[in-house]
């Protein structure tokens, strides 16, 4: 099989990849945009008319002082201060929220709801991830591949006792990813619904968003301003996080392997059938 005959096989491939990486996204978009344009649309209706009814019912309010209210409503919540409740609340900034902030920048989940306001805070936020996210992506490398030596440990000593290899080491893997998934997807949702007072639903998408770390910082543990948490409550979310990522991060590297192989696989089936075709690829001096 020619040179170029090789490579045009492999850039096929590419290109499949690119495009279902692109129909991925769009197909993507098109459903977010089918599940939530018309709710969206619900609530800006609903908002309107709950302030025309507010408007009514309190004369001595006008149009553009109710906005500039608003205003002042959406910059408190900006700068991580929950409008309800009065002046009481818990802080955001004890230690155990600093700590769980502090987890949310070398992560690089960065959830939305609160950030440095102060200059000082602001730089060295900037800093601190600055040496803090290579520092933390070495941690979790580190942190992989002892998960995944304790892993292969695992299959050695199963296949060593038995003669069907193969199927041994997919299970292996297979109860070894079943177990990561209870202690770290399945089990803490059960916490934070009974804590935070979510449904499990709710808490199961919060626990995929934060290790995943996409953080899009619609639900945030400890932000409660009605709920009275325990003072390590965040702290402990914080180890949650951090030792969960490097789960994650082996399922994801797990799946990358396979779709891998998949791609591989069909490359060389293909490139057999080239093969079997054209002939084997000739010494151009013969």
């Amino acid at each position: 099989m020619s040179y170029f005959t090789v490579h045009s096989v492999r850039a096929s491939w590419t290109v499949i990849l690119l495009l279902g990486y692109s129909v991925y996204l769009f197909l993507g978009a098109a459903v977010f945009q089918m599940l939530e344009k018309q709710a969206e649309t619900h609530t800006r209706k609903n908002f309107q008319l709950k302030k025309l009814n507010f408007l009514s019912n309190y004369s001595c309010l006008d149009g553009p002082a109710l906005e500039k209210f608003v205003q002042i409503i959406i910059d408190a919540w900006d700068k991580g201060v929950n409008p309800t409740g009065n002046s009481t609340n818990p802080s955001n900034w004890d230690f155990s929220s600093s700590f769980f902030f502090a987890g949310t920048v070398v992560t690089t989940i960065g959830f939305g709801n609160l950030s440095p306001s102060t200059v000082g805070g602001q730089v060295f936020c900037v800093f601190y991830a600055l040496f803090g996210v290579p520092l933390n992506l070495t941690f979790l490398n580190t942190l992989g591949r002892s998960l995944n030596g304790y892993l292969k440990r695992l299959e050695g000593s199963v296949q060593k006792s038995s003669n069907h290899k193969q199927a041994l080491k997919i299970f292996t893997v297979v109860f070894f990813l079943i177990v990561g998934t209870v202690l770290f997807l399945v089990f803490p949702p059960l916490i934070f619904s009974h804590v935070e007072g979510w449904t499990y639903g709710e808490s199961f998408y919060f626990a995929f968003i934060t290790l995943s770390t996409i953080g899009f910082g619609d639900y945030v543990v400890g932000t409660g301003p009605d709920k009275h948490y325990i003072s390590i409550y965040r702290s402990l979310a914080g180890v949650w996080i951090v030792v969960g990522l490097a789960w994650l991060a082996l399922l994801f590297s797990v799946g990358s392997r396979v779709m891998n192989w998949i791609f591989q696989l069909k490359w060389h089936r293909k490139k057999s059938k080239l093969e079997v075709k054209h002939g084997p690829k000739q010494d151009d001096c013969t």
